[in-house]
């Protein structure tokens, strides 16, 4: 009996110990740093089981995109004035306040061009824009609460000279603010070129081949932009390395070359003749050249099929004229 009455006596000695200490679990922190996206600074904001005193405003906040220290002291004045009766300074001397803020500098402003511009000419690819901003401010700063905080109102651009000028309006604490930028755009081509010079009569290797960028309205007509439109032909003339490449420029690779002696062979059903002839002209594979007989001397257009072997074409049996030995 006298055990159990001690079991309960100090039971009732250990509620209060265990109401003070949820209560001091439960009491407001100060924060020695704040963030916050608003215009106010809240008891909330600077003290942790602020309950439902949260939401009542303490101070105006820094502008956006800055930091502002306040005592402590007065932090805790003020939380006290507005009904948080054990706020206190915590061992804080001061408090640092954040204000947030979207922030963009001068490559992301050129994005915005980029975008702006390729949205609103069809056919414009942004990724190929070379954009260099002349007049611009290095750092805009926008409501971070606002979801699209940066509207493009009107882009004015000229594909000529490249020139453009953007309005633009960016949400701030109160409304908005005109934002205007101008520069230079320029749309750039890729195309092949050369990483070494080659001579005439060179086969070009996919080595060889290299990308340069340049502005639309300096890529010439006529150059080439994939390289393996090019790869495995014949240089025609010595050709320089880092410049535009020409279709022009290449060809496919002579098998035959004008004067040389070669094998003319004509096919027909049940009957393959061959005769010797002299090329009147280079070829490469697939053309058609003529032909000179040795024997007959007379000439016949002829189909380049590989090195030093022609096929007499088939629109054109000449038969007789080839002094023909069967095979």
């Amino acid at each position: 009996m006298i055990r159990r009455l001690a079991r309960c006596v100090l039971g009732l000695l250990l509620v209060p110990l265990g109401l003070s200490l949820a209560l001091a679990d439960e009491r407001p922190v100060l924060r020695s740093q704040v963030m916050t996206l608003s215009d106010i600074v809240t008891v909330g904001d600077f003290y942790s089981n602020a309950g439902l005193l949260s939401q009542k405003p303490l101070f105006r906040s820094p502008d956006m995109g800055t930091s502002g220290n306040v005592p402590a002291t007065l932090v805790a004045e003020r939380a006290r004035a507005a009904g948080l009766e054990t706020a206190g300074t915590d061992g804080l001397r001061t408090v640092v306040v954040y204000r947030g803020a979207t922030k963009l500098n001068r490559d992301q402003l050129a994005g915005l061009v980029r975008t702006a511009l390729s949205e609103r000419n069809a056919g414009l690819d942004a990724d190929n824009l070379e954009i260099r901003l002349l007049q611009a401010p290095d750092q805009v700063l926008a409501d971070p609460k606002v979801h699209d905080p940066i509207r493009v109102d009107r882009v004015e651009w000229s594909a000529g000279n490249g020139h453009f000028t953007l309005h633009a309006s960016v949400a701030v604490e109160f409304g908005t603010e005109r934002l205007i930028l101008s520069g230079v755009a320029t749309e750039m081509i890729e195309i092949a070129a050369l990483m070494q010079p080659v001579r005439r009569g060179d086969i070009l290797k996919e080595g060889d081949v290299d990308r340069l960028r340049l502005p639309r309205n300096k890529v010439p007509a006529g150059a080439v932009r994939d390289a393996s439109e090019i790869v495995g032909k014949q240089a025609r003339t010595n050709i320089r390395a880092n410049a535009p490449l020409s279709h022009r420029d290449f060809q496919r690779p002579v098998l035959i070359r004008r004067g040389e002696k070669i094998t003319v062979t004509f096919e027909m059903p049940g009957m393959k003749l061959t005769s010797r002839a002299q090329a009147m002209d280079d070829g490469a594979k697939g053309d058609v050249i003529d032909v000179m007989n040795l024997q007959s001397r007379r000439i016949v257009p002829a189909i380049v099929i590989s090195r030093g072997q022609v096929r007499v074409h088939a629109a054109n049996p000449v038969i007789a004229s080839l002094n023909s030995e069967t095979d």
